[in-house]
């Protein structure tokens, strides 16, 4: 550590690192995907090689899902109000209706606000696009209360991955 100190470098807990990797849309396998999830459904259809000749265990199967579409989606939420924490297992709420629940949620220190992952089902089972994910009012309920929030369709911390590559705001 004394090393690093120069440079800011300090412990962090792996609340700080769940924090984070929310803010940023990195995924964790135990809270936003699990076996019963594609990568599609994930949002990580980048991993899959799908655009190549390599073939892989699932590929026939993710090739039908895209052409299909995708019937659930892994959706990033942050609370308008920045005060009110969650806990996960809040409804998701587009226009009105319940669409899923949440999965995994955080405090967005970055954001200074909540921040949430959960999949989301069209209630007539269509199919989930980004111009239905764009449009609507979504809200998430806490303790009973259907609070306003934002869906974002990228991370809504470094969406461009400039701070990644060292690229910082102001240089």
């Amino acid at each position: 550590m004394e090393v690093g100190k120069s440079w800011g470098v300090t412990n962090a807990g792996f609340r700080a690192i769940d924090s984070l990797s929310c803010e940023k849309g990195y995924r964790h396998w135990h809270g936003d995907v699990r076996s019963d999830d594609t990568p599609l459904e994930a949002g990580l259809a980048f991993t899959c090689k799908l655009n190549t000749s390599t073939n892989f265990k699932g590929r026939t199967a993710l090739e039908c899902q895209r052409e299909e579409g995708i019937f659930k989606k892994l959706v990033t939420l942050t609370l308008q109000d920045g005060s009110r924490p969650l806990w996960s297992l809040e409804a998701i709420v587009r226009d009105g209706e319940v669409l899923g629940y949440v999965r995994r949620a955080e405090y967005a220190f970055s954001l200074g606000r909540a921040i949430a992952y959960g999949y989301v089902r069209r209630p007539e089972g269509g199919c989930i696009t980004k111009e239905f994910l764009s449009s609507g009012t979504w809200q998430l309920e806490v303790m009973g209360k259907r609070l306003p929030a934002s869906l974002h369709l990228k991370p809504p911390f470094d969406p461009q991955n400039l701070r990644v590559k060292g690229i910082y705001c102001g240089q």
